[in-house]
């Protein structure tokens, strides 16, 4: 199965010996827990897009520093291959970034969270049930960060997850787009890496907080096998 990664940002220079830019933390997530994915990069930022809309079996995107509503001309353009694979039914699930632009192009909206920041390892509760999501669990731990989230779903949209911060924290339209805030990509030692360049950025309790949770099990095997049957569900 080949998926297509859409690269929305990249990872800082100084980070990079960490975990890797974006497109080595999601081989190496499906090399540990997917492995019948083959990822094919796309770079948006350099005006690389796919040819055709079905040259893969599905698209998958990264998240970014970015807001989803900025004027960026790539920003834009991403925005309407949203909702030509929308329109064309192509299977697609949106990582924080992405996930924020499933709302924002198809009618709903994305701001600036009214809770601050969320940050280090939150809980979801899982509020609906999907025959892709197996193995089933009533509940998932990711690691989060960011600003923006959606506070309004599109038409026809549907909440599958959400907490007291963040009530879509993982959202359905129809049967093939998918949204996930959190970032099943990440691991404590990049987010660690991570929140201690935005500390003065972020507030020092609010990254003291989500350091604190960083011990918690994280549910990425879970989540990703839910991604890999979300893609393979016909």
């Amino acid at each position: 199965m080949t998926i297509g990664l859409l690269i929305c940002d990249h990872v800082a220079e100084a980070l990079r010996p960490v975990a890797g830019d974006y497109a080595e933390m999601f081989a190496a997530l499906f090399a540990r827990h997917g492995s019948e994915v083959s990822l094919k990069f796309y770079d948006l930022q350099q005006g690389d897009y796919p040819r055709a809309l079905d040259e893969c079996d599905g698209y998958l995107s990264t998240g970014s520093r970015y807001s989803v509503y900025d004027r960026e001309p790539w920003i834009l353009r991403f925005r309407d291959l949203v909702r030509a694979l929308y329109q064309e039914k192509q299977k697609f699930v949106g990582i924080c970034f992405g996930h924020q632009m499933i709302a924002h192009a198809l009618g709903g909206s994305c701001l600036k969270s009214g809770s601050g920041w969320g940050l280090g390892v939150h809980e979801v509760a899982v509020c609906a049930k999907k025959s892709w999501m197996e193995p089933e669990q009533g509940a998932y731990n990711l690691i989060v960060s960011h600003q923006d989230q959606i506070v309004a779903l599109p038409a026809d949209a549907e909440r599958l997850g959400g907490n007291a911060h963040c009530p879509y924290a993982m959202v359905a339209v129809g049967d093939h787009f998918l949204g996930i805030q959190a970032h099943p990509e990440f691991n404590t030692a990049y987010v660690e890496a991570l929140m201690q360049t935005r500390v003065e950025r972020i507030g020092p309790s609010v990254v003291q907080q989500a350091r604190r949770s960083l011990h918690k099990q994280i549910d990425e095997a879970v989540v990703v096998r839910w991604m890999v049957n979300f893609f393979s569900a016909s």
